[in-house]
């Protein structure tokens, strides 16, 4: 493998993480209302 190939590898692998934990906290958040986390 080339150093590009290994450039776009982790570029991608940053940016699928970036939106994985983006949603994830974004479905947290959501989920946390009322008084025991009903999901209300």
């Amino acid at each position: 493998m080339s150093i590009q190939e290994i450039l776009v590898w982790l570029t991608f692998i940053a940016a699928i993480g970036f939106l994985v934990k983006k949603f994830f906290f974004k479905k947290k958040t959501k989920k946390a209302c009322g008084q025991d986390d009903c999901g209300c």
